[in-house]
């Protein structure tokens, strides 16, 4: 085998314990904020397609029951996401918004990095929804600089 076979290029040292630690933690702390994202920025959408945004909604959009919608409206009213109106819905609170608004933005981003690269516009739709949750925002940044730089601003 040649030098520049990879099969025999020894497996990379184990990392430092605190590093590996760290990596792990952004990963289970993008877990736990993605859903949330996912329904804040569905909320948004549906305001702004149709003036409301009912658990029947979201809950077809979503893929889940309308009991599961209702667990979680409530885990964002008690966070501060959201507010909820007796035969209207749910509706973002200012915070909501701007969280929706970073979301979207940070999907948007990601989105448009993968069809620079060349994937078709179902993947990259597909695939910006979950990393989207999951780039730093130093990876974020080099994204949008390229996705300039191929648009030629």
């Amino acid at each position: 085998m040649g030098k520049t076979d990879k099969a025999a290029d020894p497996a990379p040292a184990l990392v430092d314990a605190h590093v590996h630690l760290d990596r792990f933690r952004q990963v289970r702390e993008a877990h736990r904020t993605e859903l949330v994202e996912d329904y804040v920025e569905l909320i948004s959408d549906l305001l702004v397609d149709g003036g409301e945004a009912r658990q029947v909604d979201i809950a077809t959009r979503m893929g889940v029951a309308q009991p599961t919608v209702a667990k979680m409206l409530k885990r964002l009213v008690r966070d501060g996401w959201v507010v909820q109106r007796p035969y209207r819905g749910a509706f973002l609170t200012p915070a909501g918004e701007a969280l929706a608004a970073e979301c979207r933005q940070r999907h948007q981003t990601v989105e448009r990095f993968l069809l620079a690269l060349g994937i078709d516009i179902d993947t990259a739709r597909r695939d910006a929804e979950g990393i989207e949750h999951h780039v730093s925002a130093a990876t974020l940044a080099a994204f949008e600089a390229f996705v300039r730089r191929q648009e030629g601003r």
